[in-house]
């Protein structure tokens, strides 16, 4: 899974976007006591994408920036997950025409995970 979040942050840098941070679920599990799976989140975005449709919808910064959760399935495979361009734009009732504000870094998680990783 390190393997995945490392990749993942590259792309997304290269392709623009800021990574506002990384929280690791599992670490701050651990540093509690507890254990699970390892689990991470990267956030990040582009004002250039995002802030047209917060000025639209403000309250849209509940999904902004956008997020991508990386884990680890506990059988060797790694998972990521993100919510998509056409839920974020169908809960906020933002025009279609916004999508492509948001399909970058969607297009960048799916090439990933396409990929094997670790």
């Amino acid at each position: 899974m390190p393997t995945t979040i490392a990749k993942l942050r590259e792309a997304v840098e290269s392709h623009g976007a800021t990574v506002f941070a990384l929280i690791d679920f599992s670490g701050d599990a651990a540093r509690a006591g507890l254990t699970m799976r390892a689990e991470q989140m990267l956030i990040f975005g582009n004002p250039k994408g995002g802030t047209p449709l917060m000025q639209l919808e403000p309250v849209v910064g509940l999904d902004l920036p956008l997020k991508a959760l990386v884990w680890d399935d506990g059988h060797g495979a790694t998972w990521i997950a993100c919510n998509t361009p056409e839920y974020i734009l169908g809960r906020y009732r933002l025009p279609e025409a916004l999508a492509g504000n948001l399909a970058g870094p969607l297009a960048i998680l799916k090439s990933l995970a396409l990929k094997p990783s670790a």
